[in-house]
């Protein structure tokens, strides 16, 4: 495969993928929301299909912003709906319709069916959060094998390969995220890979969470954190990197504040996952000036879907993004898939399996 523009042309969907960042709940389609919530009897100000596409997240105080590398827009962007939505109050309702083992298994079934069918992915992580109040009869363990099941019959009908990732809210205490990991320890699964700190960076600070993750680690399990996106500075990376030892960074567009720390992590090649697509509209073209930059200085990127029911967007759609409004040439495209496969938490054996397939589907598609 080559650069030439005939090879922009590459069959962006077919293209064997990884995902490494997506979120279960913003992973749940319209339709199936649709249908718990009419089970459920939950009142919703709109159809799912509305609150989805009008999901707009407001930016914050924009003097947080006023002199990066990359200006960030201030104000509304010329698409944002009349009426927007939260991004958490949609996770919220989804969550709350969620009643049964069988509703976990539905929602991860169905986002390995739709990664496969519209984006081509071959293995896909998931983050799952805390079980709700209203599960506490599941349980840690009897979420996680709900979870679980979903990956088998997934792995079963479409030949994917799938872990799930413990989110730890960055709004708690450190106190909170040290019970959750050693609920995670203390019942180990073959299908949780990992642990990740989400929610809004400014929420919390990465050195909150020591504890947590060195236990994490003396577990052996991957560790990752959204860092760099809502805080505009790279020293919470060189943090997640140093301080709690992450294997890989979630977003890390402000790491260009730092050309030293820029340096460092294309020396290091840090695996970064990005994601053209926010809730918090305005910010796209940010976002996409920040990945380019970030492509042009040599980083190590992998696109991502975070939450793709919900933006909405797909990995497919993610990778257009990079070739089409971004300039990605097709052989940077390749290399991203294939360094979602070196990025992915899988034993030794899985990860060989899997690069020999992308190989495999690389080299069929270019003949």
């Amino acid at each position: 495969m080559t650069d030439s523009p005939d090879a922009r042309a590459v069959d962006i969907r077919a293209m064997p993928k990884v995902d490494l960042h997506c979120h279960l709940i913003g992973t749940v389609r319209a339709r199936t929301f649709a249908e718990l919530a009419r089970r459920e009897g939950l009142q919703l100000p709109a159809d799912p299909e509305r609150i989805f596409a009008d999901i707009n997240s407001l930016p914050p105080d924009p003097e947080l912003y006023r002199n990066t590398r990359i200006p960030v827009p201030q104000g509304r962007s010329a698409d944002e709906p009349d009426i927007s939505y939260s991004l958490f109050q949609a996770s919220r309702w989804v969550t709350e319709v969620l009643r049964s083992d069988e509703d976990l298994t539905r929602i991860v079934y169905e986002a390995f069916e739709d990664a496969h069918i519209q984006s081509s992915t071959r293995h896909l992580e998931l983050f799952f959060d805390a079980v709700p109040e209203h599960l506490s009869s599941l349980g840690y363990a009897g979420s996680v094998e709900a979870y679980a099941e979903g990956i088998r019959m997934a792995e079963r009908d479409f030949g994917m390969t799938g872990r799930m990732i413990a989110g730890i809210d960055r709004s708690r205490s450190g106190e909170y995220a040290l019970e959750l990991v050693r609920e995670v320890v203390a019942n180990p699964h073959e299908y949780v890979a990992g642990i990740g700190l989400d929610n809004l960076e400014t929420a919390g600070p990465p050195e909150r969470f020591v504890d947590a993750y060195r236990l994490a680690g003396e577990a052996g399990l991957g560790r990752t954190a959204h860092s760099s996106e809502h805080a505009p500075t790279a020293v919470n990376t060189v943090t997640c990197l140093d301080v709690l030892g992450c294997d890989r960074i979630d977003h890390g567009y402000y790491v260009l504040e730092d050309p030293a720390v820029v340096e460092r992590v294309r020396d290091e090649q840090v695996a970064f996952t990005v994601v053209s697509t926010t809730s918090r509209r305005s910010w796209r073209p940010w976002r996409r000036a920040s990945i380019a930059a970030m492509l042009d200085a040599g980083l190590n990127v992998i696109p991502a879907s975070d939450d793709p029911g919900m933006f909405p967007t797909t990995l497919a759609d993610e990778y257009r993004i990079l070739s089409e409004q971004i300039g990605a040439t097709a052989s940077q495209l390749r290399a991203m898939a294939f360094a979602g496969v070196e990025a992915a938490w899988l034993p030794e054996a899985e990860k060989a399996a899997l690069r020999h397939r992308f190989a495999a589907e690389f080299e069929a598609a270019q003949a």
